[in-house]
């Protein structure tokens, strides 16, 4: 039975800051440093076999310190542009209070937390699970059908989209859906790969 742990990365500096980040390559915060490191503790007691992560040092720096306070070594890790946030388009680099004053509240809520409307020259929840999912299916699931324990660290929105393919969820389903930072979400699965148990750890 494989285990699938998924990581939202630690505070970055903009999550700090209140700045729509996406796929500006924006480091960590002292606090997420700690998150991953405490992230790192948690997952101590199980087996990693591979290691995904998006292309964006946020999440790569969150596997590589929460790997090493874990003391696991050399895990063979790949990285992709597929697990990457959700591209906020022209709202990136915004501080979300000036931009709900420079749209409009209800813009900008629309921008978030719809499904399938895009903000300006961005990707709505929609195209980024578009983007996922196929690599998920294609890259990851075989692994795990092998048998293979895996840790995947990435993204808010990237994760929801894995997320919303686990558990089955409705596109209202995934609207109301938050990650947390730092906190690895453990999924156990069946050798077919349905869920037996999920828990954050």
């Amino acid at each position: 039975m494989p285990n699938l742990i998924l990581l939202r990365h630690g505070q970055s500096q903009w999550n700090l800051e209140n700045r729509f980040t996406g796929w500006v390559d924006v480091d960590l915060s002292p606090l997420g440093e700690e998150e991953a490191a405490n992230a790192g503790n948690l997952i101590q007691p199980y087996t990693i076999d591979y290691v995904f992560t998006s292309v964006l040092t946020r999440a790569i720096r969150t596997s590589q310190i929460a790997l090493e306070t874990a003391k696991k070594y050399n895990i063979p890790t790949e990285r992709s542009e597929a697990l990457n946030e959700r591209h906020y388009g022209d709202l990136q680099g915004l501080n979300k209070a000036e931009t709900a004053q420079q749209y409009g509240d209800e813009q900008v809520h629309i921008w978030r937390r719809s499904y399938d409307i895009p903000p300006p020259n961005g990707e709505s929840l929609q195209m980024t699970q578009e983007r996922v999912l196929p690599y998920y299916r294609n890259t990851i699931k075989p692994k795990l059908a092998q048998g293979a324990n895996i840790l995947v660290v990435a993204h808010g929105n990237s994760l929801r989209a894995l997320v919303a393919e686990l558990d089955k969820m409705t596109k209202e389903e995934i609207l109301e859906l938050n990650i947390p930072t730092g906190i690895p979400l453990l999924y156990t699965l069946t050798d077919s790969l349905e869920v037996i148990e999920k828990k954050y750890l």
